[in-house]
């Protein structure tokens, strides 16, 4: 086996020696694809085939990565790779000169070439460019492979993202879908009102999530900051300056695991209104949902795995009480007390630490019964004061307070809230997150005294939500992992020996 690897690698090496030796031959002759600096392009490859009636007999000019080469004497054929897709160049001595077919035939698979010619059909009824000229635009000094997908290859792709895109035209669809996901947000709110903003990224405290932060320092002031875990507590700040519709869409960290639905850096958008509540961020979440499935799928039918998700009839709204009594058959209202939910959670064999408290129980008997079932859009409210502590107490019944989140998949998608604006309230609260840190609780928030001093300037009601992006859009393209749909994924460094 040894032996077999060492000459295959003998063979690459070969391979790529070759293609060095033919770079230094045109640099020689004057041919130096490298010293291009443009080329005008007139289409895409698309553009031609959708648009081949008017097309037929025009000349245009592509540009675009060879993928393909079949050279038959005088006449060869080639698939040229843009953005948009393949289109198949018909490339003949006598059209292009005899130097320049010269030229063509020692050209590589992952050269990227310039094309001028006319549009036509070949005899087989393929849509093709019948060549005029052909321009070499960059040399492709390393080996593109013949196939570039499959679980044993995982870790490659996501490290060499630039040649998994070249390879894989579903994955490209992906983040072409992506980049349409964000750009329809931004289209929607807009056409809401709602003005986007941008907020700091290293911050003294991190706060507005339960997560660790992770820290860093700045020379200039010697003074060590954190990377966010949140968007909320800035832009609370813009509701009490009267900006009364906000929205972020921005990179958050959080110093945690790695799995399929987490990286330790990930795109949140978080939107704030003023003069709404919670039930109001649920009508504009059902509302934005249907409106991006809609426009980057076609559909409000979303399919992922196993699963089809209908967006077109209203979302179901649920108590995360009344979902725990349906699915794990446990009342927390008939519940009086933190020792008598203990006892609850011995009996069903859930694990909880000495620090939690009635409403902590309640939330991992959530987590352990209901999470899994929840598949279609569902909104689960009004959420134990203990885990919520920056939102407003319902005013029926203050151990709950006004917040949902959304789930579809079983996966948490958005987190809302009627906003905590109480300044008085909220210092009380902070000081519980203060002592749950103190009991060994990590991922508890840290009292932000801006944060209160703005508050104590008055922030009117306010109804706010944070929506997981790449999570969204994993259901919008039926990927698997959250690897999946970050361009370059955070992963553990190579030793150099392996690179």
């Amino acid at each position: 086996m040894a032996e077999q690897n060492n000459n295959q690698q003998q063979d690459v090496n070969q391979l790529l020696k070759v293609r060095y030796d033919k770079l230094h031959e045109l640099q020689e002759n004057g041919k130096d694809p490298f010293v291009i600096t443009k080329y005008d392009v007139t289409n895409h490859s698309t553009d031609v085939k959708e648009h081949f009636e008017e097309m037929e007999g025009k000349e245009v000019s592509l540009a675009g990565r060879m993928m393909f080469k079949r050279v038959m004497g005088k006449a060869s054929f080639c698939n040229i790779q843009d953005l948009k897709g393949r289109i198949q160049i018909y490339v003949a001595r006598d059209s292009i000169g005899e130097e320049s077919y010269a030229d063509f035939k020692k050209y590589d698979v992952g050269d990227i070439l310039g094309v001028k010619g006319i549009v036509f059909k070949t005899k087989t009824g393929e849509i093709s460019i019948h060549a005029a000229e052909v321009t070499l635009l960059s040399k492709s000094l390393q080996i593109l492979p013949e196939k570039f997908h499959g679980l044993t290859d995982t870790d490659t792709r996501y490290r060499q993202r630039y040649v998994d895109l070249i390879m894989n035209e579903d994955v490209k669809d992906t983040f072409v879908k992506r980049s349409k996901v964000i750009s329809t947000i931004r289209r929607y709110l807009d056409g809401q009102g709602f003005m986007e903003v941008e907020t700091p990224m290293l911050v003294s405290n991190a706060g507005g999530a339960a997560a660790r932060p992770f820290e860093t320092h700045f020379n200039a002031l010697d003074e060590d900051l954190k990377l966010r875990i949140s968007l909320e507590l800035y832009l609370k700040r813009l509701i009490v300056g009267g900006m009364e519709r906000v929205y972020e869409i921005g990179r958050v960290f959080r110093n945690e695991g790695l799995d399929t639905r987490h990286n330790p850096e990930f795109t949140l958008m978080e939107l704030y209104q003023a003069y709404t509540d919670y039930h109001g961020m649920m009508d504009l979440t059902e509302n934005l949902y249907r409106y991006v499935a809609k426009e980057v799928t076609g559909s409000e039918m979303l399919t992922y795995g196993e699963h089809t998700m209908d967006l077109s009839k209203p979302f179901e709204r649920i108590t995360m009480v009344d979902a725990v009594k349906k699915y794990a058959g446990v009342d927390f209202n008939e519940v009086k007390d933190t020792a008598e939910a203990k006892k609850l959670a011995d009996e069903h064999h859930i694990e909880y630490e000495e620090r939690h408290e009635k409403g902590d129980i309640l939330n991992l008997f959530f987590e352990e019964y209901v999470e899994e079932h929840l598949i279609q859009p569902t909104f689960v409210m009004d959420h134990p004061i203990e885990i919520s502590p920056l939102t407003k107490k319902k005013p029926e019944n203050p151990d709950y307070v006004e917040r949902f989140e959304f789930f579809m998949n079983g996966w948490e998608m958005a987190n809302a809230y009627s906003e905590l604006n109480d300044p008085i309230d909220q210092r009380a609260r902070f000081a519980a997150q203060e002592e749950a840190f103190a009991a060994g609780d990590e991922e508890a928030n840290h009292t932000d005294e801006d944060f209160l001093n703005a508050l104590s300037i008055g922030m009117p009601p306010t109804g706010g939500i944070g929506f997981g992006i790449d999570r969204m859009v994993m259901m919008m393209t039926n990927s698997p992992a959250i690897r999946d749909v970050l361009l370059f994924p955070t992963m553990k460094s190579l030793d150099k020996k392996d690179q």
